[in-house]
């Protein structure tokens, strides 16, 4: 860490330590990608409070790496792979969901899913074991004597590491498919008659088939799909423990849950006290765009702009659909800022620019943009919602067609198809977004919404894992259902009890009721003799 950013960091360590004398140290599992970038905002507001954060990150990690512009420590553990070799299991993974998976059914759709999640767990697990059997390593992490770690829920070791060092554990998440973690480690109540399932697009207001629909994705992913290969993780982290143990279980002792999306963009559910929804925590006020982004934008005149990117996993697309979307995008009066990094579309007009790269968040929050077209990456729709910009959405994989479908539904965007993509529906798609007010009004709603808050997201986190640091955990919040069987959860043992004595009095019930009528007719009987 260069001298100047030691001497800030030190300071602002000072400044904590006379405000409020809980200034911690934080050590951090993270993934990667949109969910690095989206964790970052939190490690750095952390940074700027006093707090001390180090990283954890694999020699071979893609963006997670030590940077002379930041105050964070990386920790950087050896794994036998590349970054090459991430990178392309990642493009690979994307490629097929991206590609290949529109065309299956159902079950051949999940199926190959699985396939993809087992790999990324395979992945991660050798991430895992490379850290936990590194005995140096895992000896200067127990005497750095950190107050707690914070890790993404979508790759797993933040739990182990949390129990081996004996530390409170905060999660950051998403979503796990069909809400399983959230469901299982978590407990959060998920009624599927009008909570759907994630990856199931659907809404909060489903017709009979579409709670049918949504119950059936319910069952598969509770007894059927697995987010991770459990056994596998089980029994390594049983070893890891000397101690029979699971993954389920082993998550189920997180102290906070902070879940990346808000009641904007999510529909109404239950949730529990160590659960917040902190969506949008990245988002901020818009910067000014460079000088020739600048003139370009200006030079749009009263039309406006659109915006358009595949977000940062995503660098292109083919020649057929580049020139698809460019022919449409040339029949509009706006102009256009795409970001693109393939061959230049023959058919792309006059009225679009291509860029490597982009300020999306500070374009979406200038006043001359009209429209927003993306692949619903969560970052990406949250920064719409933070501007107010209706969308064009066209997902491509993960929980992209949720989120589109979402906006859908609250009437901020409409939703076309990337594999049956036409000049003419895109066309149509975005005049509807640009020139039909209920989508602007809706979006405009959306951000209303999202800015109505007491507290920032983004200060909400902070709090929570402060308040984690504070107290040495939060268990208090933890609801007694960990202590609980399945049966006992769901109250069987009780009903079965209850049943018992139903059928115990109604038996005694009738016995009596029998023997007082034999009685009376051997009564009569007797008396007719006589």
């Amino acid at each position: 860490m260069p001298m100047k950013q030691t001497l800030v960091f030190l300071l602002l360590q000072l400044i904590c330590f006379l405000r409020t004398g809980t200034c911690g140290k934080v050590l951090v599992w993270p993934t990667e990608y949109s969910h690095w970038i989206n964790i970052k905002m939190i490690l750095d507001e952390l940074v700027q409070r006093g707090h001390e954060v180090t990283v954890l990150t694999s020699s071979a990690s893609i963006l997670i790496e030590p940077s002379n512009e930041t105050s964070i420590n990386f920790e950087i553990y050896s794994v036998s792979v590349s970054k090459e070799d991430l990178e392309y299991w990642f493009g690979k993974w994307i490629g097929e969901w991206t590609n290949d998976f529109q065309s299956y059914s159902f079950w051949t759709y999940f199926s190959k899913m699985q396939k993809i999640f087992s790999e990324y767990s395979y992945v991660i697990e050798n991430f895992c074991k490379a850290v936990v059997w590194n005995k140096s390593l895992m000896k200067k992490l127990r005497e750095s004597k950190f107050d707690v770690i914070l890790a993404d829920a979508i790759g797993p070791c933040g739990e182990l590491l949390a129990e081996l060092l004996k530390k409170p554990l905060v999660y950051s998440l998403r979503f796990c498919p069909g809400y399983k973690c959230e469901k299982y480690s978590g407990g959060l109540p998920l009624p599927p008659s009008y909570v759907p399932a994630v990856l199931s697009e659907l809404s909060d207001r489903m017709t009979f088939l579409e709670r049918v629909k949504n119950m059936l994705h319910m069952l598969y992913f509770d007894f059927w799909f697995q987010t991770f290969n459990e056994k596998s993780w089980s029994q390594f982290y049983s070893e890891a423990l000397g101690r029979p143990t699971t993954l389920v279980e082993m998550m189920g002792k997180a102290d906070m849950w902070l879940i990346r999306t808000y009641w904007d963009l999510e529909f109404p559910h239950p949730i529990l006290p160590n659960f917040d929804f902190v969506g949008g925590l990245h988002c901020k006020p818009a910067k000014p765009l460079p000088k020739e982004m600048e003139e370009f934008v200006q030079s749009s005149g009263e039309h406006g702009i659109v915006v358009f990117s595949l977000g940062s996993m995503v660098k292109d697309i083919t020649e057929e659909k580049a020139n698809i979307v460019a022919s449409a995008l040339a029949q509009i009066p706006q102009k256009v800022l795409w970001r693109f990094d393939g061959k230049k579309p023959d058919t792309l007009g006059s009225n679009t620019r291509l860029y490597k790269w982009i300020p999306q968040n500070d374009l979406l929050g200038h006043p001359k943009t009209k429209a927003f077209i993306a692949h619903g990456g969560t970052n990406g729709i949250y920064e719409a919602i933070y501007h107010g910009i209706p969308i064009v959405g066209i997902p491509l994989f993960a929980d992209q067609p949720d989120n589109i479908n979402h906006m859908v539904a609250k009437g901020a965007a409409v939703r076309v198809d990337f594999h049956t993509l036409s000049a003419k529906d895109l066309l149509t798609a975005l005049k509807t977004v640009l020139y039909e007010p209920s989508y602007k009004e809706n979006a405009m709603r959306l951000s209303r919404i999202h800015h109505d808050q007491p507290v920032k997201p983004l200060d909400r986190a902070v709090f929570w894992i402060e308040y984690v640091m504070r107290n040495k955990g939060a268990k208090h919040l933890r609801p007694a259902l960990h202590d609980l069987s399945w049966f006992q959860y769901h109250s069987l043992d009780v009903i079965g009890f209850l049943v018992v004595c139903v059928v115990a009095v109604v038996f005694t019930i009738t016995k009596f009721c029998l023997f007082c009528c034999h009685k009376t007719a051997n009564l009569g009987k007797k008396k007719k003799k006589e």
